[in-house]
């Protein structure tokens, strides 16, 4: 697969998961961007927004397996991975897989659950494995959670530590439609649900062949340059307490360069990083709490306002 081949898989996918999200081009573009990277997303947002509903139109369109965990504070970490149970028939232990096992993993409101449950996929999300019982599984190529919490709820919640949320590759919000796109959303479900009669427009094979060809794209010194300004200057903010981790440096490369990709370029440009910086990096950061900080100042408006304080590089 070259890269025109990318650009056009990215194009089918948005406008296929588009005839049931409406409205919604950018996010839903978002995330097939961190598909192909071979990330995960946490969508925050409030409820009935459509977030399962657009996990499950793109595990549609990529003709992939899809499992959806309602997670619940009694919810255990077998529940996740899976469990080795005694067959009395067989008088010996069977290993039955836990729902990780799949193309796409819908983690409902994964914060409703205990840290220990919320931990059992870090190593799911992070390598693509799980240990169980001292055995490694390996999951699909093409593992990809998609992870909803409610952002306006904070009774009986357990909030993501920093380390389960920095194994997210980006973190996005859906929000509401706008009202014509709306009404489209009243004639269509009216009449049928979208949903059912979508078709895929590609394989979870095609998947990895994209996440392939995407490692020819071109990153000249000047925009790694200007991702490492970035970073560093999250670290060296006095709004900023916890700036932007090596991970999430990397990730905001990788992004760049999936993006620019999707966009049908084999190089990367400063604009390729600027589209992806909010939503890769606003999660990865603390903002100071003292009170002479803006209480208006959100992680995506500090990194916004990084954004407009580092020189971009002319060109490539």
């Amino acid at each position: 697969m070259d890269i025109t081949s990318v650009s056009k898989l990215s194009k089918n996918i948005t406008e296929n998961v588009g005839k049931v999200i409406f409205g919604k081009r950018d996010q839903i573009e978002l995330i097939v961007i961190s598909l192909i990277a071979g990330g995960h997303v946490l969508l925050d947002d409030i409820p009935g927004t459509g977030k399962t509903t657009l996990a499950r139109a793109l595990a549609k369109s990529i003709s992939g397996d899809v499992k959806r965990i309602q997670f619940t504070p009694d919810l255990l970490p077998s529940d996740i991975t899976g469990i080795n149970f005694f067959d009395q028939k067989t008088s010996d232990f069977v290993f039955r897989a836990g729902p990780v096992f799949t193309n796409i993993l819908i983690a409902d409101e994964i914060n409703r659950t205990t840290p220990r449950t919320q931990s059992a996929l870090l190593e799911c999300m992070g390598e693509r494995q799980t240990t169980i019982d001292g055995v490694t599984y390996k999951l699909a190529d093409t593992f990809f959670v998609i992870a909803t919490q409610n952002p306006i709820e904070s009774q009986g919640t357990f909030p993501l530590p920093e380390a389960q949320t920095d194994r997210f590759f980006m973190k996005l919000a859906l929000g509401y439609p706008d009202r014509d796109y709306e009404m489209a959303m009243l004639d269509v479900h009216g009449a049928q649900t979208p949903l059912d009669s979508l078709t895929p427009v590609c394989t979870c094979a095609d998947i990895v062949a994209a996440q392939n060809a995407c490692k020819s794209v071109t990153v000249t010194e000047a925009v790694k340059d200007y991702i490492l300004r970035i970073v560093d200057a999250t670290r060296n903010n006095n709004r900023i307490s916890m700036g932007v981790s090596p991970r999430g440096t990397l990730a905001l490369l990788n992004a760049a360069r999936i993006a620019a990709a999707v966009d049908g370029r084999d190089y990367c440009i400063p604009d390729d990083v600027r589209r992806v910086a909010v939503p890769v990096l606003a999660h990865r950061i603390i903002a100071r709490t003292q009170s002479t900080v803006r209480m208006s100042d959100t992680n995506e408006k500090l990194i916004e306002f990084v954004l407009d304080s580092v020189e971009a590089p002319i060109g490539r």
